[in-house]
């Protein structure tokens, strides 16, 4: 598949094909705006507590705040690279993103959830317990089931799945290392209740159904993407 070539992109051709995918990304100001409304300015909302007994048996481990922010590199890496390179990939990945996280702001709004799982103090006194101190009190403790953290690691898992560069093996086994590590640094962060995770899975494998697998196109072993 050619490359799309953004040097010739101007706002009149927003609609042809080769940039129609483009106007994918005004979805995230959206969701910025809906999911700043429900995290700051919701007042009068019942909140209901996510815990389970597992979440009593994990302990909290500053280090898996380094997985934790990773996310952050892994969602916007994937979403640069296949944008420039792979731009079905991209496509697929958005319309992913599009949909497991309108459900989820919908759940939030319908079915609002909190966490009391963070710890009042740390055991250890290290530059990674400040950072996570630090963090708990930007980020709130609201709007957590399901794992917007777990939803953007498996679509940017599937996307890097999707693309010819990443398919290898090793490339694939490697990308389902990272997001696990996101997913289970999501609870040793005292972040997200096991539940959490597990609720994102099954809205996880309806947008893999949905978007990834019945429409990824077979590339033949010829096809080379230049990067």
């Amino acid at each position: 598949m050619p490359e799309t070539d953004y040097r010739q992109f101007r706002l009149n051709r927003l609609n042809s094909p080769e940039f129609r995918h483009i106007k994918l990304l005004l979805f995230w100001p959206v969701f910025g705006v809906l999911f700043l409304v429900l995290e700051r300015f919701s007042a009068n909302v019942r909140y209901h507590p996510v815990h389970c007994a597992l979440d009593d048996m994990i302990p909290f481990c500053e280090w898996f705040l380094l997985p934790y922010l990773f996310w952050f590199v892994y969602l916007v890496g994937s979403l640069v690279y296949t944008f420039f390179f792979d731009v079905p990939a991209f496509r697929r990945m958005m319309l992913f993103i599009i949909f497991t996280y309108t459900v989820t702001v919908i759940i939030y709004m319908v079915y609002p959830t909190c966490q009391n799982l963070r710890p009042p103090s740390f055991e250890r006194d290290n530059l990674l317990t400040r950072i996570v101190s630090a963090f708990y009190h930007f980020d709130t403790n609201t709007n957590v089931c399901p794992s917007i953290h777990v939803i953007g690691s498996l679509a940017s898992m599937f996307a890097l799945w999707d693309t010819k560069r990443f398919s290898s093996t090793a490339m694939r086994a490697l990308n389902l290392f990272t997001a696990l590590m996101i997913c289970i640094s999501t609870v040793f962060m005292k972040q997200h209740s096991v539940i959490d995770v597990i609720a994102a899975l099954p809205l996880c494998a309806a947008g893999f159904l949905l978007f990834f697998r019945p429409t990824a196109p077979r590339r033949r072993p010829s096809e080379r993407i230049n990067v």
